[in-house]
């Protein structure tokens, strides 16, 4: 009796919501329908914001731009029509600030307010204040986004519509108790999952009852720095299966449609870094049902505009359960536009004006495989720990007619901590997805970037691995793999690329020194001038934690050298630098080999390029200079944070004992938290003078320990 007085009111809520949802849409295509979209607020930053900016300029909609502090010379003020400073930077008091977005909406007479994806992209709240200030939202209906944000609610509408669901917790009660009965109900390994959440923000994974109250804690507390809101759910977690969405579309008029799937399977710390569509490997019955199925679920909930469901596939079955639904438009929404021919962002403004779909589903066709990779200013080999900083030297592909570069910063900017390190994303489209993956890691090659470290290299690694290319995609890919992704060579620099290095850097600073002339626009002719330093030079470069001395020793002809790595025998070398559109390259002969390799020198480094990715080497500094972060963290008498962020919260006192492994402080950075563990037992000495909220640099000491007496 009480399962079915439990059912009743399921079928009630989902009857009234029904009600609420198909009296809303009636309301807003009645409102829409009597104006027109002249002026389009931006309610984001970054690539989207630029992204969303283009469209709106092609259909000849003003835009309007808001920026937090940290934003004031960023890409999409500059864009922008207008543009407006809305808070500090930290983007509780900025991006996430509803009300100011409002007021700013109002005194810029915005018609509508594109909220792009994150922020305020799916929160209730916002979409309603904005029906009842007059605003158009550019997204679903507030009712859609309560309902899919409703995960209970979600999963009783979905099963309705004939959906397959994951087991799971999605109920209102958020004590620990209930939580944790309702863990031990699914059992384990068990994923946590914020409400609110998106791009892995507010999520992990229990492998065991004893991880889920620290794995709890932990995602509450980043959810409600991210989302303002620190509800979860719980879901049984699938081992190692893959991730494919549909991209649905849907107008007031009662028209939904599916514009195929895209498979998001390969990520690391639950957040998609390569995307491609349509899916690989799956057979044209399964595209149609999950296809189908999506349309179902857009259509149970009320759906207007561009979203995204999200399913669980079976690796070897390929059987499939709902997720949840993204009530937005996607990071990775540029494939799907590639292989449809779309404008999705176009679709959005005319829908969110009462225009119809511009097609019918027997019109969109699919043609081709596109690729996606996301460039993140983060560091691989240390488990793609974020970076903030200066982008010094910035060389991107050139957009051409399948290649697309959608990016939201410049040479010179910065990467914030206060936000996603994303620098870019790469969209390439080929015929067929072995031309799609070739041609991405072409213009992956094409990268160059001083001053922060990037995921180039890595996905240059991924794009080419074996099993990726063979389309045996799955969310465990990269530690299954690591042994081809993360190669133990990686770690040691060959005689050719020091002996590239050491030669580019020497023939780079004497043209420095003989030039007054700006290096870019210049092409330097091989012959164009002679040594007139030492005879000989010795350089040290400094790969990682592996250190060569490569002995330069000039010619009496020009551009010709007798070179040696380390105690090796000279050889000899004729190089020369030249200047292109991309940048500087070294062509350097040695026997009958010839090399072309991009150059670029920056503070101490010197940055060498082919079509394997770049390699950074290290020249001496003239004086001791701050402790690296690798090198602070591994020190077993300090914990130092691993990158640079905002301090959170400090877990323990002067004179604690704490034991190896035992949580010290933690860190905010890009959104993501981090806790520092204790390198070793002992206790602790000194805590350093930053105050909680405090900004803390890439290796900055925190904790001090000292042995036990």
């Amino acid at each position: 009796m009480a399962y079915l007085n439990k059912l009743s009111k399921i079928c009630t809520s989902i009857n009234l919501n029904y009600s609420v949802r198909f009296n809303h849409a009636q309301q807003l295509k009645s409102d829409l329908q009597r104006r027109h979209i002249d002026k389009v607020l931006i309610a984001n930053r970054g690539e989207i914001a630029c992204r969303v900016m283009r469209t709106a300029k092609k259909l000849g909609i003003r835009t309007v731009a808001v920026y937090s502090d940290a934003d004031k010379h960023a890409m999409h003020v500059e864009m922008a029509d207008e543009a407006y400073n809305i808070g500090p930077a930290p983007s509780s008091q900025s991006y996430l600030n509803a009300s100011k977005i409002l007021e700013v909406a109002k005194k810029s007479n915005s018609h509508a307010i594109h909220p792009g994806y994150g922020f305020l992209s799916e929160n209730v709240e916002f979409c309603e204040k904005c029906a009842s200030e007059g605003v158009i939202f550019i997204g679903p209906p507030a009712s859609a986004i309560r309902d899919m944000g409703i995960k209970s609610t979600s999963k009783a509408i979905m099963s309705s519509a004939g959906v397959p669901i994951v087991k799971g917790y999605h109920g209102e009660d958020q004590s620990i108790e209930k939580l944790q009965a309702e863990a031990k109900r699914i059992g384990f390994p068990l994923m946590i999952k914020a409400v609110r959440g998106g791009g892995g923000k507010g999520m992990r994974i229990a492998m065991t009852e004893s991880d889920f109250l620290p794995q709890l804690e932990s995602a509450k507390r980043e959810s409600l720095k991210s989302f303002g809101d620190d509800n979860m759910l719980l879901e049984q977690y699938i081992t190692d299966p893959r991730h494919v969405e549909v991209q649905v579309f849907a107008d007031m008029h009662g028209n939904a449609v599916h514009l195929f799937e895209r498979d998001c399977s390969v990520q690391r710390r639950h957040q998609k870094i390569i995307e491609e569509a349509p899916a690989p490997g799956i057979s044209e019955e399964t595209r149609h049902a999950i296809g189908e199925a999506a349309v179902r679920a857009a259509k149970a909930v009320g759906y207007v505009g561009a979203g995204t469901v999200e399913f669980i596939l079976h690796r070897v079955t390929h059987e499939f359960h709902f997720m949840e639904m993204n009530t937005r438009l996607q990071v990775e929404h540029p494939i799907t536009e590639m292989i449809t021919g779309t404008d999705l962002v176009e679709w959005q403004l005319r829908v969110a004006a009462g225009e119809p779909l511009p097609v019918t589903q027997e019109d969109i066709v699919r043609r081709g495989h596109a690729v996606e990779c996301r460039i993140y200013a983060e560091e691989p080999s240390a488990g793609f720990l974020p970076r903030a900083g200066t982008l010094h030297r910035l060389t991107q592909p050139t957009p051409e007619e399948h290649v697309r570069v959608e990016t939201g910063v410049r040479e010179g900017q910065e990467v914030s901590v206060h936000y996603d390190p994303m620098i870019a994303k790469l969209v390439v489209w080929g015929k067929d997805r072995n031309e799609a993956l070739a041609k991405t890691r072409q213009k992956l090659s094409e990268y160059q970037v001083a001053g922060l470290e990037t995921n180039v290299n890595f996905l240059l690694r991924l794009s080419g691995a074996r099993a990726f290319v063979s389309g045996d995609v799955h969310t465990a890919f990269i530690p299954q793999h690591e042994a081809e992704l993360f190669p133990r060579s990686d770690s040691e620099l060959g005689d050719e690329r020091a002996l590239q290095a050491a030669l580019g850097y020497l023939i780079k600073s004497q043209i420095d020194v003989t030039s007054n002339d700006s290096w870019k626009g210049i092409s330097v002719a091989p012959n164009a001038w002679r040594p007139n330093y030492n005879l000989q030079k010795t350089v040290n470069l400094k790969f990682n934690d592996n250190e060569s001395k490569v002995t330069v020793q000039f010619d009496t002809a020009p551009n010709t050298y007798l070179v040696k790595v380390n105690n090796g025998e000279f050889k000899p070398v004729e190089a020369y630098v030249k200047s292109t559109e991309q940048g500087l390259r070294l062509i350097c002969k040695i026997g009958d080999k010839t090399s072309n390799v991009g150059l670029l020198t920056h503070d101490n480094e010197v940055h060498v390029y082919d079509e394997n990715g770049q390699t950074v080497v290290s020249l001496p500094r003239s004086k001791y200079q701050t402790l690296s972060g690798d090198d602070a963290t591994a020190s077993a008498d300090s914990a130092c944070s691993p990158t640079p962020g905002v301090l959170e919260r400090v877990l323990v006192n002067k004179g604690d004992k704490v034991v190896k492994g035992q949580p010290l402080f933690v860190v905010i950075a890009m959104k993501m938290e981090y806790v520092v563990r204790s390198p070793r037992d002992g206790v602790v000495a000194e805590i350093a003078a930053f105050k909680l909220g405090d900004s803390v640099g890439k290796g900055a000491q925190v904790v001090i320990l000292q042995g036990e007496n």
